[in-house]
């Protein structure tokens, strides 16, 4: 059985997914992504600020528990690190145990819209990178397609790479 702080710990990195992402490296940020079929690569550092598990049974990580989490966003290039938007995200346990697997759905609020995004996260134990789909969005991001790959930093911190095609 797995207490539920260290299930805490790893679905914190995810969640800068989560939900709550940085390397050195500069943030593209060009026109919209559907206009004139331009593809688009934004970069994005995220800040887990706040994370809550609610697990169906105390002790262990299980098939139902929710991870509800939100992460300030700025851009990867900013060295001042000004926040210009933020991710919501909730997550779902489809199986518990050694393979835990979670379904996650995130919204990327930035300045000119909302991205919606939505995927697997496998064995957040290690800690490591994912990829989810962009499903829609707002504003700028109207009818946008595409993926998001996220990867740690360090504790509690991930690179987002926005890939709008």
């Amino acid at each position: 059985m797995r207490p539920i702080r260290a299930a805490c710990l790893g679905a914190a990195t995810l969640v800068i997914l989560t939900c709550t992402s940085v390397a050195a490296g500069a943030a593209t940020d060009t026109d919209s992504a559907h206009a004139g079929g331009k593809a688009r690569i934004i970069t994005l550092r995220a800040v887990v600020k706040e994370l809550n598990r609610f697990p169906v049974h105390d002790g262990s990580v299980s098939q139902g528990d929710r991870v509800v989490a939100r992460s300030d966003l700025s851009y990867l290039s900013d060295e001042a690190r000004t926040k210009i938007g933020e991710t919501a995200v909730t997550c779902t346990t489809t199986q518990g145990g050694d393979d835990e697997a979670e379904q996650c759905i995130a919204t990327y609020t930035l300045p000119d819209g909302q991205l919606t995004v939505q995927g697997m996260y496998f064995n957040y134990l290690d800690q490591g990178p994912f990829d989810n789909a962009i499903t829609g969005g707002t504003g700028k991001y109207e009818k946008a397609r595409g993926s998001v790959h996220s990867e740690p930093i360090e504790p509690g911190v991930r690179r987002f790479t926005i890939n709008l095609v």
